[in-house]
């Protein structure tokens, strides 16, 4: 048996099962990028719920594991050399588990590169600026109503960013064509979220972006993806 005890978040979040991976998390469209991909990966895991509502994500037992306070982070028991090891920020973790099952990335190294740029692609673009636009449209409405500035700004930003998205897509099933990669997972969380979450839908034009709306439904419609995007359960 694993022993885990070393990770002060282990305290307030005990594990049931110490030899799986623990996962802490929230359904967000970061959190459930792990969760779909652990799904996709079949590798057992044991979902712990970090609710914002009691800043859960701030608290010392998270920070311990995650100084940034954001999720989702985990411990593998059994990582390199089979020490435990924790990690955080989704698109190291998606890279990790990649690289750990040899799923979800190419084993050529040119196309395996070509994977880990759009990663990054959805990581330096697609999750901030959505996330601003998110939070500047739904969230701040009342403190912009007198300047459309930021919204328009971040509007712009997310349109251009979902034409990247359709053009790539075009005459390919996923990013990287026939094979579903982890590329993808940590893309269209967020574009579905920005529908979904956000209420984008028309002020984003989402249905001049056929091929991506196309690949988000495919995506979503996995048996991995309608568990992951559900896990962990939100608080009740």
């Amino acid at each position: 048996m694993a022993d885990l005890s070393s990770f002060p978040i282990t305290k307030r979040w005990p594990a049931s099962n110490p030899d799986i991976i623990q996962l802490y998390s929230l359904p967000t469209p970061n959190g459930v990028k792990i969760s779909i991909a652990l799904e996709e990966m079949g590798l057992p895991y044991e979902a712990h719920t970090i609710s914002f509502g009691t800043n859960d994500q701030k608290s010392p037992e998270f920070i311990s594991l995650n100084p940034n306070g954001r999720i989702p982070a985990i411990i593998d028991p059994h990582g390199p050399g089979d020490n435990p090891i924790g990690l955080f920020e989704s698109g190291a973790i998606l890279l990790y588990l990649a690289e750990k099952t040899g799923k979800l990335i190419p084993a050529d190294a040119a196309r395996r590169y070509e994977v880990i740029q759009w990663v990054f692609f959805q990581m330096g673009g697609i999750g901030p600026m959505f996330g601003q636009f998110g939070h500047f449209f739904k969230f701040a409405a009342d403190k912009v109503a007198n300047n459309s500035y930021p919204v328009e700004r971040y509007r712009d930003e997310a349109k251009r960013l979902l034409g990247i998205l359709e053009a790539r897509l075009e005459g390919r099933q996923w990013i990287m064509g026939d094979e579903y990669t982890i590329a993808d997972i940590a893309s269209f969380p967020w574009v579905r979220g920005v529908d979904i979450f956000y209420g984008g839908r028309e002020v984003l034009e989402l249905a001049s972006f056929p091929r991506v709306m196309d690949w988000v439904a495919r995506a979503a419609a996995r048996p991995a993806s309608e568990k992951g995007l559900n896990t962990p359960k939100r608080p009740s």
